[in-house]
């Protein structure tokens, strides 16, 4: 779509979290609507997704470390596997790393994004995630939440996750679990699960979660991509063969967005933990959120305006 196609305003009646362009069909544009979210089938190539997997590995092996990332362990594997794919169950924050962020500028990828942000558009948050086998400790079982939780921006209409799955992801492999329709409702409070022992550092997930409502489980093939709202309530389960299940994703948003102070809302205590996380890491003095924020964010398409 050309960029005038794409005003980053909702459209009136009909469609509320999608915009006019020519990429969508209408029945497509009325399932995320509805539902929160769209699966594309083989959207990224398998070559993309072979050069994914080998930038992370080179990442777990310390070949390469891009300033800014972030590389989640399970410090009770470390002993036993040492810095390798094994232990290593996440790598955010890849924005500084030129190979894993090229999947933030995919034109595939992209096309999609626009139909959700408008033209002009910001990666916000990287992630690529290597589900390790856990059928006992449920370690990395990822309690349902909403992901707006952790972000200070807004509005939540203009922001949209692409999530894609590196390999087949199913129920055996812990695979991405959704509540349709949860995006139309506000954003809950969050925290620490109360399982004993399984709570994974900002692993937050809804304090008050309605087990009744029904849930879909997205089985995906290896290039298969998501896009879903920032309200909708999802998670995923736990790893139950022994191999990996590895998802890259990026969280973008319209430049048009605007920061929002948190302060004496359910996202202070977020706020927080991220900025103590930031002063220990980098020994800085004086950090705020929006400065984390400004430090991930990178223009990918159209021009920068707020964010």
């Amino acid at each position: 779509p050309t960029s005038a196609q794409g005003s980053a305003v909702p459209q009136p009646g009909r469609f509320c979290y999608t915009l006019d362009n020519d990429v969508l069909t209408t029945e497509q544009r009325q399932f995320y609507e509805d539902n929160g979210y769209l699966l594309i089938k083989k959207l990224v190539s398998d070559e993309d997704i072979e050069r994914f997997r080998k930038e992370f590995m080179r990442i777990c092996k310390k070949e390469v470390n891009p300033p800014g990332v972030m590389i989640m362990k399970d410090e009770s594997l470390r002993s036993q596997y040492g810095q390798s794919e094994k232990a290593v169950n996440k790598v955010q924050d890849f924005q500084e790393d030129e190979e894993l962020f090229r999947y933030c500028t995919l034109p595939e990828v992209l096309k999609y994004v626009e139909c959700f942000t408008g033209p002009n558009i910001m990666a916000m948050h990287t992630m690529l995630i290597n589900k390790l086998p856990d059928s006992d400790k449920q370690t990395f079982l990822h309690p349902m939440h909403q992901d707006l939780h952790y972000f200070p921006f807004r509005p939540a209409a203009r922001i949209v996750c692409s999530w894609t799955a590196m390999e087949r992801a199913d129920q055996h492999n812990g695979c991405l679990v959704v509540q349709p329709g949860t995006h139309k409702e506000p954003l809950k409070p969050h925290g620490y699960p109360k399982w004993e022992g399984k709570a994974n550092k900002l692993f937050h997930g809804l304090l008050d979660e309605d087990e009744k409502s029904p849930r879909v489980h997205l089985v995906m093939e290896k290039g298969d991509t998501v896009f879903f709202h920032p309200l909708l309530i999802h998670g995923s389960g736990i790893n139950k063969t022994s191999g990996f299940r590895k998802s890259i994703s990026c969280h973008f948003a319209s430049s048009e967005c605007y920061y929002i102070d948190v302060k004496n809302t359910t996202q202070e205590d977020l706020e927080k933990e991220l900025v103590e996380m930031v002063h220990k890491k980098y020994n800085t003095t004086s950090v705020e959120l929006r400065d984390i924020w400004n430090f991930r964010a990178r223009l990918v398409q159209g021009e920068r305006i707020n964010l």
